[in-house]
């Protein structure tokens, strides 16, 4: 995939890892489309872009207005050529003290939303046979790790949805990634969920010597440009981790054939 004058679209963009790929794309001759819940912030990672950039504040609970800023972003270049599902909270709470609504918020941020934001504009790209969406999941979605029992169901349940929609997708001329960041040096330990849904307020050491979010959003922009499906972005046991419970790309084209020798049109005649 060459990024040059291609429009893209991401979502928690103000910050980390979406501020970061916002302003490498850009720099690769993307043309940005931003979006978070900070206005204020967004507006300082467009200064940052080299290249035409649209603001689309907004929360990703909000159908609503999500559909808005679909609509918006659909007409603003004539089409999203690639799409980055990347909002989303963590946790550091053990489910033994955790409220069972914690477990609502973050699923529907990190899964429900993701998915609802991919769903929007899956069939704009299919009609026009050309697009890419990219889904922001974690190493913590291959393996799960305490005191994210909600955060890891999350994001192996994105996993799971972006592997079947890439099948799904087999000949449309629509691809879809996967990234299993490891840890990346972000707020994201800082503004985790605890047990009974306030900011933790403070980061981890493996996130505070986690790798730099402008290297994190390189190497995923370099994979993606080469076509790899599930991309691992990682140190040392992360790492390890992740490619210990990578999906074998054998795999991956196993299902695909299915899809081309004609899987759904079986099951549709079921039906």
């Amino acid at each position: 995939m060459e990024f040059d004058g291609k429009t893209a679209w991401i979502t928690g963009a103000s910050s980390g890892i979406g501020a970061a790929l916002a302003r490498d794309l850009s720099g690769r001759g993307a043309r940005m489309v931003l979006s978070g819940r900070d206005e204020a912030r967004l507006s300082e990672v467009a200064d940052d872009c080299a290249t035409d950039t649209l603001i689309l504040p907004f929360d990703v609970r909000d159908d609503a207005a999500m559909a808005d800023a679909t609509a918006r972003a659909l007409d603003w270049q004539g089409g999203i050529d690639l799409a980055f599902a990347n909002a989303g909270v963590s946790q550091r709470s053990i489910a033994l003290e955790t409220d069972m609504q914690i477990y609502r918020d973050i699923i529907a941020v990190d899964l429900t939303q993701q998915i609802a934001f991919a769903q929007g504009l899956v069939r704009p790209m299919v009609e026009r046979g050309s697009g890419a969406l990219v889904f922001i999941s974690s190493v913590a979605g291959k393996v799960g790790v305490p005191m994210r029992t909600g955060y890891c169901a999350a994001k192996a349940g994105l996993i799971g949805y972006a592997d079947a929609l890439r099948a799904e997708l087999t000949g449309s001329g629509v691809e879809v990634h996967v990234v299993v960041p490891g840890s990346i040096a972000t707020d994201v330990s800082r503004n985790a969920l605890t047990a009974d849904g306030s900011a933790r307020g403070r980061s981890d050491s493996a996130i505070e010597k986690g790798i730099p979010a402008h290297e994190a959003a390189k190497a995923m922009l370099d994979a993606i440009a080469l076509g790899q499906r599930e991309i691992v972005v990682a140190r040392g046991m992360e790492e390890a981790m992740g490619e210990m419970r990578r999906t074998p790309d054998q795999l991956l084209d196993q299902v695909a054939r299915m899809v081309e020798e004609g899987y759904i049109d079986k099951m549709r005649a079921e039906d």
